[in-house]
């Protein structure tokens, strides 16, 4: 039997995780994030028994990693990882599907057009998923990426994820509201986390913080997000579609209004999502910046299925054509 690339990929990943899972009695992910790691440098640690080392650069030797193109050994990883999320689900275990990076990429790439190198920002990075997938598509204009993330399997997987794709993604393992000490970037893209911050005495130094109770996480992501921005720089979050609608929606609104030109509202097919509760929408921002005014109109657009390619064409087209309007 033929199988493809990613096929390919997957099966050398899952083998060589389970046989490191079952040996040190740790879990898949943990060991798809080691696999990763010796697959890359083609090191693997004296305190792995002689009779798994072996087999583990057997198969590394089969499949080199220079053999593969860097999105089927993103596309390949994610699998793995994806399987490992159904083994041990936790509610920040989760992954941006493909579509949907596909999607945000497009239109970073729209907004950025006269960019010949970017600097990206992901505050809420996951396993990394989200931004690879846009630096592979982007092809290199993305010059380097700065990913926070507070769970550390996470990190690792995301490492082991940017180093086997050759991207330059720069990693913090910490919580993403406290200070980062990253220089203001060309443009964010991000995945929001929606919920409450349990921390309130941290909560307290955003203008976005609840007047009572906890404050919405996805909020102060938000400006979190803007602060470290460059002014006229762009900013792109996947957001529940009730975002405007929300208790705490007119404070928001008052933050985008004073700090941020709102570019655009793209509501995503409910066909992506679990139900209707789980439905999102991608929010396109612009940080003011003096001489930069607000678009004429604000971009509002419903995605059409991803599968219908003629309908995609004519929503791109859409785009496109309000970008010219707006001498984007």
């Amino acid at each position: 039997m033929n199988h493809s690339p990613v096929e390919t990929i997957f099966t050398m990943l899952n083998d060589t995780s389970a046989a490191l899972q079952d040996a040190q009695a740790t879990s898949f992910l943990e060991a798809l994030a080691q696999s990763g790691e010796y697959w890359f440098s083609r090191e693997i640690p004296e305190t792995v028994d002689d009779v798994l080392k072996r087999r583990l650069y057997n198969a590394y030797e089969k499949h080199p990693l220079e053999g593969f193109e860097k999105e089927d050994v993103r596309k390949a990883f994610q699998l793995a990882i994806l399987k490992g999320m159904k083994e041990h689900i936790q509610p920040n275990h989760q992954m941006t599907p493909d579509s949907i990076a596909m999607v945000i990429g497009f239109l970073l790439d729209k907004f950025t057009g006269n960019e010949k190198e970017l600097t990206l920002l992901d505050p809420a990075l996951g396993t990394g998923n989200l931004v690879l997938a846009i630096m592979n598509q982007l092809n290199g204009k993305a010059a380097v990426t700065h990913g926070v993330e507070i769970d550390e399997v996470l990190v690792r997987l995301a490492y082991a994820g940017a180093n086997l794709t050759e991207q330059p993604l720069h990693l913090y393992n910490q919580d993403s509201l406290e200070p980062l000490f990253i220089d203001p970037v060309d443009a964010v893209v991000s995945d929001l986390p929606v919920g409450y911050y349990p921390n309130d005495e941290r909560a307290a130094d955003y203008e976005l913080m609840a007047k009572e109770g906890h404050s919405y996480a996805h909020h102060l992501f938000i400006e979190q997000s803007v602060q470290h921005v460059k002014e006229g720089g762009y900013l792109f979050f996947l957001v529940p579609n009730g975002l405007f609608e929300s208790p705490y929606a007119a404070q928001l609104h008052e933050y985008l209004q004073k700090h941020a030109h709102m570019q655009g509202l793209i509501t995503l097919p409910a066909s992506l999502f679990k139900n209707e509760k789980s439905a999102k929408s991608i929010l396109i921002l612009q940080k003011q910046k003096e001489g930069v005014n607000p678009p004429n109109q604000v971009l509002l657009a419903e995605m059409p299925k991803l599968s219908n390619a003629q309908a995609v064409q004519t929503m791109m087209n859409k785009i496109q054509l309000w970008m010219d309007e707006n001498k984007r």
